[in-house]
């Protein structure tokens, strides 16, 4: 096979795997716009804009990929097995939706639309096909996608990496007397030094501003003694990176290095108590109920984890209540964290896969307390 019959066979399979899914929950087509769901099924990553790009995969044929003509160009027709249809401005962008539905669904589909999807586009679908039925892509594609091919592994972990290597520079660099926003700025380049296309985030939380999760980074000076969680992530060829580490300047004081301890033991029980078969909110419980013994645990104010892939956040949830089974191919994060508010805060993160035997970390940098 040549790498140019590569990719229209991995989305071919992928195509027949949704629509057994289809056809498994009752539904006659997907009608996906842009987002995660649609790039997964036919590799085109659509720009969310006000013109409509519309994939619509039936029970049989062709997927259809209604796409605005202007972006026609960026499409790969993936060797004639997508039928594109291109609409011009000042076409009836709506109008030409719904008639790739009703060609591969009929008049009366039950259709199932990206949970994403913009209301304004909805309600357009739903007017204009008052007979269809209507319910969220996310059933029909979640088993699909929560589960990664060795390709979508290797792609994660070498995202991993990347970033793995970006932790190892911390000690060298400058952090004190520097603004959060600044250190931020130094990370994001350095996201893409290593080979990300994207910066999705980076999260520079110092001192205070530590104990807020997904603080933004701004003008608060680092100062000597700081505790700072640094979260960072971007994208890969296409796939995701996340991982955090905590930073401090100088000595932080017992009270920080008891906490920390605690919190590595908490993170890295989590880790090894996923394998295949156990609830995915057990690995929640295993990390909260340590850090609970140690008089920690209404500092923990989050899940434990989220799963990651095409976005930085999907299935599965390491969450109380959450009882699918870890089966292997199951890409997540796990990364407890304390928070005392107007103090500091702490985090620890890692990306893990399921394996048949247990699990196996995409990031492998130390989770040793970062001393600057």
């Amino acid at each position: 096979m040549t790498e140019r019959q590569l990719p229209r066979q991995r989305f071919q399979n992928r195509v027949e795997r949704a629509r057994l899914s289809l056809a498994a929950h009752g539904l006659d087509a997907l009608a996906l716009s842009a987002g995660s769901d649609l790039s997964y099924l036919c590799g085109y990553e659509a720009m969310p804009l006000e013109r409509l790009t519309l994939l619509v995969v039936g029970l049989t044929g062709p997927p259809r990929l209604l796409v605005p003509a202007l972006e026609a160009p960026r499409v790969d027709p993936l060797d004639g097995y997508l039928e594109l249809l291109p609409w011009e401005d000042g076409q009836d962008m709506m109008g030409a939706a719904v008639q790739a539905v009703r060609t591969v669904a009929g008049a009366r589909p039950a259709l199932a639309v990206s949970d994403g999807m913009w209301a304004s586009v909805l309600l357009s679908l739903q007017e204009r096909l008052p007979a269809a039925r209507f319910s969220a892509a996310g059933e029909v594609l979640r088993e699909l996608r929560v589960l990664k091919s060795p390709d979508e592994v290797a792609a994660l972990r070498k995202a991993a990496q990347a970033v793995d290597e970006i932790t190892r520079t911390y000690p060298s660099m400058t952090w004190e007397g520097r603004t959060e926003a600044e250190v931020a700025k130094e990370i994001a380049g350095l996201l893409t030094d290593v080979g990300h296309e994207e910066v999705n985030f980076v999260i520079v939380a110092s001192g205070p501003n530590g104990a807020s999760p997904h603080h933004t980074a701004a003008g608060r000076r680092i100062l000597r003694g700081d505790v700072i969680v640094v979260d960072i992530g971007g994208t890969m060829n296409g796939y995701c990176s996340d991982i955090t580490r905590c930073v401090t300047v100088g000595d932080s004081g017992d009270e920080v290095r008891r906490a920390y301890d605690a919190l590595r033991r908490a993170q890295e029980s989590a880790v090894h108590s996923v394998t295949p078969g156990v609830p995915a909110e057990q690995i929640d419980a295993v990390a909260r109920d340590l850090l609970t013994e140690e008089g920690y645990g209404a500092f923990f104010i989050h899940r434990t984890g989220h799963g990651i892939g095409l976005d930085e956040h999907e299935d599965p949830y390491i969450v109380a209540g959450n009882q699918v089974p870890l089966a292997p191919g199951m890409c997540f994060s796990i990364e407890p964290g304390v928070y005392f508010p107007g103090r500091f805060g702490l985090r620890l993160e890692d990306i893990v896969v399921v394996e048949e035997d247990g699990v196996s970390p995409l990031n492998t940098s130390s989770h040793d307390l970062i001393v600057v």
